[in-house]
């Protein structure tokens, strides 16, 4: 469980260690690169720019920056970065060999937090949209009751592995800022944020 709330990165530096590092509105760029001056430095990996790319601070959000500052361009959960991308919970950059995660978990329960940490349907790839809307089809109608579906309910209804089903929801989880809730919890959080934000609406079930 992560030891920081609010919108974080972590990584893996080059000695095989789990890093966070908090990102606040005072410091509002942090550079990431090859160079010990970068303020994630990774000087090991070869396919890392000096100056690789930056996460910024806009006023209102966090955003990753790649203006051409690498010759092996940077990528946001597997797209190709070109110039600017608001970052959104649970993003994986790709940065050379080296993988950071945007985070931006809520403290304490503050509406506004929970708001920021769920992402939007486009930010969700065609597979996390489809286990997304499987795991609330049973609140179809404002079934309060319901239980949101199970791994091989989703799985039968996908015709998937339920295996797929788990990476799949690990990143959702992540995403919509409910990794750090307790594993009974998750699914259900993950299910109302989902119906609450309008990333699965009625006409998707």
């Amino acid at each position: 469980m992560s030891q920081l709330d609010g919108p974080r990165l972590s990584y893996t530096d080059d000695d095989g260690i789990h890093r966070e590092l908090a990102l606040v509105e005072d410091s509002p760029r942090v550079t990431v690169g090859r160079s010990p001056k970068a303020d994630i430095a990774f000087a090991s990996d070869h396919d890392v720019a000096l100056l690789h790319a930056a996460i910024e601070w806009t006023g209102t959000h966090w955003t990753i920056v790649d203006e051409g500052l690498s010759h092996t361009c940077t990528f946001v959960n597997g797209e190709r970065l070109s110039g600017r991308r608001r970052l959104q919970s649970g993003d994986g950059i790709g940065i050379g060999s080296s993988m950071l995660t945007f985070h931006d978990t809520p403290a304490g329960g503050d509406p506004a937090r929970i708001a920021d940490a769920v992402p939007t349907r486009a930010a969700l790839t065609p597979a996390q949209q489809a286990i997304v809307v499987e795991l609330c089809r049973p609140f179809k109608g404002n079934a309060a009751a319901c239980k949101p579906a199970s791994n091989q309910q989703i799985a039968e209804r996908l015709f998937v592995s339920v295996e797929t089903v788990k990476t799949h929801l690990r990143t959702l989880f992540s995403k919509f800022g409910v990794e750090d809730l307790p594993q009974n919890r998750k699914r259900a959080q993950l299910a109302e944020r989902a119906l609450q934000s309008g990333v699965v609406t009625d006409r998707d079930l």
